[in-house]
């Protein structure tokens, strides 16, 4: 089974949120529809499913691993990089 090999690499401590919503969707006046929190950074952006699909565009332009879902009571993880739930 494969397994993420950046979880390591994450700062102990959880970054806060940068923002609420995607600040690029807000921007755009377009709505996401579900949000994700980058581990490294605490960027804010959209999963795939919106139009914009800013939480990969971020993991592309900052190489930042992993993310975690933004969405209250849901709780888990993903590696871009290793294509895996953490």
């Amino acid at each position: 089974m494969k397994q993420c090999t950046h979880s390591d690499e994450l700062p102990h401590q959880e970054p806060g949120p940068l923002s609420e919503t995607c600040p690029v969707c807000l921007a755009e006046g377009v709505h996401p529809v579900q949000l994700r929190l980058c581990l490294t950074c605490g960027f804010v952006g959209c999963c795939d499913s919106s139009p914009g699909r800013h939480a990969t565009e971020h993991f592309k332009e900052s190489g930042h691993p992993v993310m975690r879902t933004f969405e209250p009571g849901e709780n888990w993880r993903w590696c871009f990089v290793d294509h895996v739930l953490v």
